[in-house]
């Protein structure tokens, strides 16, 4: 099940890290032998973070990166406390649906953060690392990114609100188009869809989202802070029931024989079976 008691991250289990550097909050995702792959553990780091950073008067703009070949792989499925259980299918899917709604509170805590976040992606952007992304304010992308929610493929919905952010951002068509799918996106088509704000060279990456990132921070930052909430304001109106809404889809096919045939036939490399239950 998922740890609400601890308030602490022991030495060597860091999933992320924090420094602040120039003004900048540098939050970098440091499983890379894991791919950066996201569990309920790396979640509650990110609230614990987010409630650091949002009253912190040194950072002025955060930089999301991560270590590694890629920036986040998806959910880590080898991950302790990673499926849930209950009793019954029914507290099953109830257990899920308070776990998504408690993720969904630490996502909406690091989205809101008052200062913007630039988020630097290279490699696989897959699931859930997608999702985070798409949390961030801005992103800039390696020429090698690959984007992708394959969650339909794997029999569950897709469960942090990616979706719903592709069609604020890209329309309901290509949100409907890529989640339905599954199909993966280059960075240029990521560029052309406004999902990511420009593309450089993988040698590139760093400096460049750090260039951005440093001139946000050199900007004032009530200005830059009411910005932020204004456009958000605006962008996310009715974002929060729709949300409530992906809790329930989601909880309801984690819960399903669907979603674990998907994960088996992944695991063996075929074609899975779904019937729909």
């Amino acid at each position: 099940m998922i740890d609400t008691l601890r308030t602490d991250v022991p030495e060597g289990e860091e999933r992320l890290r924090l420094e602040v550097e120039d003004g900048i909050g540098v939050l970098t995702l440091c499983r890379p032998a894991r791919l950066n792959a996201w569990s309920w553990e790396s979640t509650r780091q990110l609230g614990l973070l987010a409630d650091r950073i949002r009253f912190d008067r040194s950072v002025r703009v955060v930089l999301l990166r991560a270590q590694g070949r890629a920036f986040c792989a998806g959910i880590d499925v080898t991950a302790p406390g990673g499926a849930i259980e209950g009793r019954t299918d029914a507290e099953r899917a109830r257990n899920y649906y308070e776990g998504i709604r408690w993720a969904h509170e630490r996502f909406a805590v690091f989205a809101g953060l008052p200062q913007p976040v630039v988020a630097a992606v290279q490699g696989h952007c897959l699931g859930f690392g997608f999702e985070l992304a798409l949390m961030a304010d801005l992103r800039i992308a390696a020429d090698d990114a690959v984007f992708a929610l394959p969650e339909a493929r794997l029999g569950v919905a897709v469960d942090a609100g990616g979706d719903l952010r592709i069609a604020r951002e890209a329309g309901a068509g290509w949100a409907k188009f890529l989640a339905l799918t599954g199909r993966s996106l280059d960075a240029a088509t990521a560029e052309r869809l406004h999902l990511v704000q420009l593309v450089v060279t993988r040698d590139e990456l760093d400096g460049a989202a750090r260039a951005v990132a440093a001139e946000i921070a050199a900007n004032a930052p009530l200005a830059v802070r009411g910005i932020k909430h204004d456009i958000d304001t605006y962008a996310d109106a009715g974002l929060a029931a729709a949300l409530d809404r992906t809790a329930g889809s989601a909880a309801l096919t984690l819960a399903s024989e669907d979603s674990r045939e998907g994960y088996a036939a992944k695991g063996a490399r075929r074609v899975p079976r779904f019937e729909g239950k």
